[in-house]
């Protein structure tokens, strides 16, 4: 199917929307989905993947024919030690839960921001271990931001800008991502809006935030920051000659989700389906200090996850399978 399409390969950089198990090879890395319930629901195992299955780009690849792309670490491991011959030809995820598209979010649990993923991947075309016109007929897909907006409203992170200021120059870095990546030879972008980050569960940990609603004034912010995005990626064939740019709104398809649960077979989409406290957000899915003892960021809890098909958060922040699913045909149609 993927000839149809033209698309074979897929190169992804982000967060935990996208992460295929970076994390998991990074050494003193704190955020962390290498244990139960994760991946419980399609591969049967934990598999570094913030959700209960499969992931955006996952689904978009199997639509497309492709095989999913393994992590960028897994990758260079394997390649280094001589298990793997060659970095694949179906693409390379470099996504990493928790990063921003700043290099200081979340810096300190030892996460890979969207900047050095940028670097990695400028590695290997350097070094020409990628063919540059697999590259140039290659997706792009790109999500970030969310935990940039999310950690402005964190008691424990200060900045002098305001929302406005702040939003702007997330902004700067995505535009700087396009115009690098495009100087290593990609054309074709996918490039994935916000979602509704005022409505996490994870939002119970922000002081003021309400619960019986979502937070509008991190929602605020997250909708000016999509619609600069928007007009960024409808300039991308005018600054950047010859590509093809596809915006996925994300934000209001995960809106329409929850103002319509039931027809989208969604039970709850305000709290998390695992996970511990108020709304499920304040604390990870499954037993995170027997894996990591020692560690006090999120407390012990209980691994069950009954109604990850009808919930749409795993926990804190990322997408169940079930709303994973939905969001690429529905966000990225006009690619299709």
């Amino acid at each position: 199917m993927a000839s149809s399409y033209n698309v074979e390969t897929i190169f992804t950089f982000g967060d935990s929307i996208l992460d295929a198990g970076n994390n998991h090879f990074i050494k003193n890395c704190t955020m962390q989905a290498d244990f139960p319930p994760y991946g419980s629901s399609f591969f049967h195992h934990p598999t570094g993947r913030f959700t209960n299955g499969r992931t955006v780009v996952d689904f978009l690849s199997e639509y497309l024919g492709i095989d999913l792309q393994q992590p960028y670490l897994q990758v260079e491991m394997e390649v280094v030690n001589g298990s793997q011959k060659d970095y694949p030809s179906n693409g390379i995820n470099f996504a990493s839960a928790g990063s921003g598209v700043f290099r200081e979010t979340n810096k300190e649990y030892g996460v890979i921001s969207i900047n050095d993923q940028l670097e990695q991947f400028e590695t290997l075309m350097k070094s020409n271990q990628m063919d540059k016109k697999l590259v140039q007929k290659s997706l792009f897909l790109f999500e970030a931001g969310s935990n940039d907006i999310f950690n402005y409203f964190s008691p424990f992170k200060t900045t002098k800008l305001s929302p406005e200021a702040f939003s702007d120059a997330m902004l700067v870095e995505v535009e700087k991502w396009i115009n690098q990546t495009y100087q290593l030879g990609a054309r074709r972008f996918g490039i994935i809006s916000l979602g509704c980050v005022g409505c996490v569960p994870a939002r119970a940990l922000l002081p003021g935030a309400p619960i019986d609603q979502c937070y509008e004034k991190m929602n605020q912010m997250a909708i000016r920051n999509n619609l600069d995005l928007e007009g960024i990626v409808k300039g991308m064939p005018r600054k950047c000659s010859g590509t093809l740019g596809v915006y996925g709104a994300v934000y209001d398809i995960v809106q329409l989700f929850r103002a319509t649960t039931k027809r989208y077979g969604f039970l709850n989409t305000s709290s998390a389906c695992c996970g511990g406290g108020t709304l499920g957000g304040m604390k990870q899915c499954g037993d995170f200090l027997t894996v990591y003892p020692g560690f006090n960021m999120f407390p012990k809890i209980a691994s069950d996850i009954p109604y990850a098909f009808e919930t749409a958060s795993m926990n804190e922040f990322p997408f169940t399978e079930a709303e994973g699913m939905l969001i690429p045909f529905s966000s990225l149609k006009l690619w299709f």
